[in-house]
């Protein structure tokens, strides 16, 4: 198993722990309307992480594809929400702190996502080598 690989699966289980450090901030800085569902989102998302990266340990394939499909979903929503983001860096705090937040997570989401095709990439340049 090469380096690429365990550098990706050491960063599903950072994203696992740090999106779900930012669901339980946001349940002390957010309004009780919003920081409930804000923080089952990011136990679903944050645990789904950790469940992949644990797939990844016995089944590395596995895991990280299934940690690829789960950031696609991740960034998809993220850019449904990128509007409310904007909305934040011109003055409206309306949601508060959330939408930073969740910008954060589409980044995440991103980097894992990046990360998971550039690896996907690689081992098909290595087995058309082969």
């Amino acid at each position: 198993m090469g380096t690429q690989m365990i550098f990706t699966r050491i960063l599903i289980f950072c994203a696992a722990f740090s999106i779900l450090g930012l669901g339980f901030y946001a349940e002390k800085k957010l309004p009780d309307n919003e920081a409930m569902p804000f923080l089952l989102g990011t136990l679903t998302l944050g645990g789904g992480f950790g469940i992949c990266g644990l797939f990844s340990i016995k089944l590395p394939w596995h895991g990280v594809i299934g940690a690829g499909i789960l950031a696609l979903l991740g960034f998809g929503r993220g850019l449904i929400n990128l509007p409310h983001f904007a909305e934040f860096l011109v003055g409206s705090r309306v949601r508060g702190i959330a939408s930073v937040l969740e910008f954060i997570i589409m980044l995440l989401c991103a980097m894992i996502m990046v990360r998971v095709i550039r690896l996907l990439a690689r081992e098909k340049a290595r087995k058309i080598r082969e």
